[in-house]
């Protein structure tokens, strides 16, 4: 009798076994970006990903230039992600104020969840639903952080703001970069300054 039970528990642990493996896995590529205002142009000296007890990565991304919102964003550089990360730390200089940032985001446990939320989206095929599958970081003057949900531009939420913390760094190891930044913006930057506050 006893050796019936295990047999039947043992062929019910199989089943379980095998219809948990049998569960659909999330097949949706997830990606991180990194933007900036247009005009206020920075380099990402580094970018740390990491999920815990799983994986932890460095994600280069270099200059951005763009595209806080508008037609264009908000949307920037950056590449698929697997797994989604937990934490994220960004360190950048900003060449409109010659001055280097650094912040860790702490991703809220329930933004992957609302990343799964269904959200309508259009291409010349017709409309469509599905998942805010980019988390776009914007990182503005005066070192604003916002972090925006979407999978189309012009359907994004924004779902946290914070205020990074500015770090000693010696300017001059983007000299030649800075100049080249100043050939391009300079006249704006000398029309409409560098605004701090207001991103």
């Amino acid at each position: 009798m006893i050796q019936k039970i295990l047999a039947m528990g043992i062929v019910a642990m199989a089943l379980l076994g095998s219809g948990c493996s049998a569960l659909p896995k999330d097949t949706t590529n997830w990606y991180i970006d990194v933007a900036a205002p247009e005009y206020y142009g920075v380099w990402v000296t580094d970018m740390f990903l990491e999920k815990s007890g799983e994986r932890s990565w460095r994600q280069p991304i270099g200059i951005v230039s763009c595209c806080w919102r508008g037609a264009y964003g908000p949307v920037g550089k950056g590449a698929r992600v697997e797994p989604f990360p937990e934490l994220i730390l960004v360190n950048w200089f900003s060449f409109a104020e010659q001055k280097y940032y650094t912040k860790i985001i702490q991703v809220p446990e329930d933004l992957l969840d609302r990343m799964r939320e269904p959200a309508t989206y259009k291409t010349p095929m017709g409309v469509y639903s599905g998942p805010r599958n980019f988390m776009t970081i914007g990182l503005a003057p005066g070192g604003t952080v916002v972090v925006w949900i979407s999978n189309q531009i012009g359907n994004e939420i924004e779902v946290m703001r914070m205020q990074a913390t500015e770090l000693p760094g010696d300017p001059s190891r983007f000299t030649e970069r800075t100049k080249g930044y100043l050939e391009r913006n300079g006249d704006y930057l000398r029309e409409h300054g560098v605004p701090t506050e207001g991103w």
